[in-house]
């Protein structure tokens, strides 16, 4: 995915992918346009595609090659890491000798059996890939299971694992909260409150967004679940997903409370009343969970959290400017947005629904109030996540400014190893541009965000947030934050102005 970013940065060149050539990645490929003719290659080769005028791409391909041909840090280092590259799990763990997590990134075809080889050798498995067919990922599961290991995934994007953080993760203290997420964002946004508030974490275990289906029954929550319970150094644990089945809930709730820790659960749209128990503690939203958390790693009962909402003044909107429109990169931040903007503003439209029949039609093309995830499949076929490549929110982000009817626009900027490694650089002249639109235009703009991230990230936050404000972004400390001044903001508009 980076190479790709970095090759779609050169000059000439507009769209650039660089993949495994499957089955799959060649059929996603031409659906985005960037081939239309079969290739002829095979899922050992890596096919590198690209658009873009035609002087430029021949020296795009030469920089391609002459980025793959570099020495990876591990063959440079010193003699112990000079012999031959593992091509195998169980190569590699004839030279790490003790490691007991294997962390898989192949195409979906191929994934489950090498997690079947891992979990075969005793290792615990983190299931990056995504596109495993359900009957594997239950399959997997349950040999995981039988011989007491997890799997996290499939399609688990975010875990810290004694203090490393994995893939899309946050740099964040070590502490005595432990964290189970079916959330990738959803993770990195409590594990990064709590490091904010002074906590630490212990272990943060993702699932993958399947794992809370009935089908699958939520054994790697309960497994995780099993694990921070029996962890010296975990004193209070937190549960993170959309709504699981109501069987599954059940057994996750009955697990948690024989723990005998406290436990804080946010299932992100579920009633708090069916949730709470005796040492269960229900979150509204993902703030609200690393508030608890804090809190009671603190020796303290954590308190109703009134919504809190940074007081917003008045703004002097065009009297068309009535909508509020998301652009996420996460997942979850927009599920959670579409959820407290639809208790304030009724209908929320978006490519991932609160309800089916607030699922828009075209998910290129925003209608009235809209909260959009770029994180989708359908947005990242042959390109990288916008959580690396802002391109395309970056160009969203232009034809929402230029919608007369737009009040305010929800960014996530998402920080952490895996993600754009100065994402404010990215976004800032476009920001510029967007807002200048809007006023050329007679409008006033106004754009609210949050930045997902640790003073120990290698983004730097302060920084981060330093650029963001200085082109006038208001930023909050989390997205129900964000998301609540911009309802606010609305409704204090259609007030004044006399609006129904």
């Amino acid at each position: 995915m980076q190479l790709s970013s970095t090759i779609a940065k050169l000059p000439g060149v507009e769209q650039a992918s660089a993949v495994m050539a499957s089955t799959n990645n060649i059929s996603l490929l031409q659906e985005a346009g960037l081939l239309t003719e079969s290739a002829e290659a095979s899922a050992n080769d890596l096919l590198i595609a690209l658009q873009g005028e035609a002087d430029a791409l021949e020296s795009a391909l030469a920089a391609a090659e002459s980025a793959l041909k570099q020495p990876s840090p591990s063959s440079t280092g010193n003699d112990t890491s000079r012999g031959i590259s593992p091509r195998s799990i169980e190569m590699g763990l004839g030279g790490l000798i003790g490691a007991n997590l294997a962390l898989i990134s192949t195409p979906g075809e191929y994934a489950a059996a090498e997690a079947f080889k891992a979990l075969s050798l005793g290792l615990n498995v983190m299931l990056f890939s995504d596109n495993v067919e359900l009957k594997d990922e239950i399959a997997l599961k349950r040999f995981a299971q039988e011989r007491d290991l997890i799997v996290m995934g499939p399609d688990c994007g975010t875990a810290i694992i004694n203090g490393i953080p994995l893939a899309f993760a946050n740099v964040v203290r070590r502490g005595v909260i432990g964290v189970v997420g079916a959330s990738g964002t959803g993770l990195q946004q409590v594990t990064c409150l709590v490091d904010r508030w002074g906590g630490g974490i212990s272990q943060a275990i993702g699932t993958g967004g399947h794992d809370l289906h009935r089908d699958v029954g939520g054994i790697s929550m309960l497994q995780g679940l099993k694990a921070l319970a029996a962890d010296p150094s975990t004193s209070v644990i937190v549960l993170i997903s959309k709504p699981p089945s109501p069987e599954v809930a059940s057994k996750v709730l009955e697990a948690a409370g024989g723990t005998g820790k406290a436990v804080v659960v946010n299932f992100l749209g579920a009633d708090p009343d069916r949730v709470r128990r005796k040492n269960i503690y229900p979150a509204v939203t993902l703030e609200d969970a690393a508030a608890a958390a804090v809190a009671l790693a603190n020796g303290r009962t954590p308190e109703a959290r009134r919504a809190s909402v940074p007081s917003p003044s008045v703004m002097p909107f065009a009297p068309e400017q009535r909508y509020v429109r998301g652009l996420y990169s996460g997942g979850t931040f927009c599920y959670e947005a579409s959820l407290l903007l639809k208790k304030e503003l009724g209908r929320i439209n978006s490519n991932t629904p609160v309800e089916p029949e607030d699922r828009l039609s075209d998910v290129w093309t925003s209608r009235k109030h809209t909260v959009i995830d770029l994180g989708d499949d359908l947005f990242t076929r042959g390109r990288p996540h916008p959580m690396i490549d802002h391109r395309l929110r970056n160009e969203r982000l232009i034809k929402e400014a230029s919608d007369p009817e737009v009040a305010v626009i929800l960014l996530d900027v998402v920080l952490g190893y895996g993600s754009h490694p100065d994402p404010a650089a990215e976004m800032v002249p476009v920001i510029q541009k967007a807002r200048e639109l809007a006023t050329n235009a007679g409008r006033h703009l106004v754009i609210i965000g949050f930045v997902c991230g640790t003073a120990a990230d290698p983004q730097n936050l302060s920084r981060q947030e330093t650029a963001l404000r200085e082109v006038g972004v208001i930023l909050t400390e989390s997205n129900a934050q964000a998301v609540r001044m911009a309802a606010s903001m609305v409704l204090e508009a259609d007030v004044v102005g006399g609006r129904s």
